[in-house]
């Protein structure tokens, strides 16, 4: 009797584990259907090549931000330090700003390599300083990227003076707008970032010293982890990928401007979330945050070809977020 009721229990367990994993994934396919069946362009190889692309970039700080999250961090700046790398980056490659500075007296524009070296560095250097604050002086992640998030902003309006910078050469702009045969460059870029993100979290020692602060960061810190210098790694991680992000949005733009990556905070946590990394740290997957990448950017567009208010399109993603964290948390009481 009791070893029937162990079984049953046993097996109760291993499904609960099994829709806590492939959850992300039913829910991707499901929403698909559904919009297939509401909209059957949904599924045209043109809709879908879009949506991939469209998701690319915040895709790529996603990958970063799941670093964080799986640290018991957050980053709310990561759209703010995006718009400021492209900035930056437009800056650079333009040679300076007319009227208010020039890096060359004729104006001439830089290589769009001195671009995407500065977006990336500008990006690395906002996470550290944002990473240093949290891991040093223990100030919490919530406080001080959300502080960043106005300061970021704040200093790329300062930049460039609240009007876009535009008009970059087509070396530049392929990084945006380029095809590798059918695959639009911005997603091999994502991809690229996937599969070396994936690597490092799963097979090195990084990777497992992450799992293990997030699962328990003192415990982390008696094992002779260095868990203040790798808290502080995450935040220089997701900065440098949002830097890139940024110059890849400014090249597909053909510009860059103060309010680019708007909101991409909001699609970057809820991708991660949804993907089934929990805000507890600890657990979680790169590829879980591709799945939940894939299902704002599919839910979204869906949206949008059912010409669904942006306003309820805000809502949704909000209630998708919330109870991706509610699912999470009951998973983790039934497991108990």
């Amino acid at each position: 009797m009791s070893s029937t009721i162990l079984t049953g229990n046993k097996n109760s367990n291993k499904k609960k584990a099994i829709l806590a994993r492939y959850a992300p994934l039913i829910f991707l396919v499901l929403l698909m259907a559904l919009f297939t069946l509401l909209a059957p362009r949904f599924l045209s190889s043109i809709n879908l090549f879009n949506i991939v692309r469209q998701v690319s970039i915040y895709g790529i700080i996603a990958v970063g931000m799941t670093f964080i999250v799986l640290t018991r961090g957050i980053d709310l700046s990561v759209g703010a330090i995006a718009a400021l790398s492209g900035v930056v980056a437009a800056v650079v490659a333009k040679g300076g700003i007319e009227g208010q500075f020039m890096l060359f007296s004729d104006g001439r524009e830089i290589a769009w390599q001195w671009a995407a070296l500065a977006a990336i560095i500008t990006g690395g250097l906002a996470g550290a300083l944002q990473g240093l604050i949290i891991a040093r002086l223990a100030v919490p992640a919530f406080v001080v990227t959300l502080g960043g998030l106005t300061v970021f902003r704040g200093l790329t309006l300062m930049i460039s003076n609240g009007s876009p910078i535009s008009g970059f050469d087509d070396a530049l702009g392929w990084w945006g707008r380029g095809m590798v045969g059918p695959v639009p460059l911005p997603v091999i870029v994502f991809a690229v970032v996937v599969i070396i993100a994936s690597i490092t979290l799963h097979f090195t020692r990084y990777g497992r010293s992450i799992y293990a602060i997030g699962s328990n960061p003192e415990a982390a810190r008696l094992c002779g982890l260095n868990v203040k210098g790798v808290v502080t790694s995450v935040y220089v991680l997701t900065g440098l990928l949002a830097g890139l992000g940024g110059f890849l949005l400014t090249a597909r733009l053909n510009s860059a401007e103060a309010v680019a990556g708007n909101q991409y905070e909001l699609y970057v946590i809820a991708a991660v979330v949804i993907g089934g990394t929990s805000l507890y740290g600890g657990t979680g997957s790169i590829w879980g945050t591709v799945i939940g990448t894939l299902l704002i950017g599919v839910l979204l567009n869906g949206l949008v070809i059912l010409n669904i208010s942006p306003y309820i399109q805000q809502l949704l993603i909000g209630v998708i977020i919330v109870a991706a964290v509610t699912f999470d948390i009951f998973i983790k009481r039934q497991k108990r």
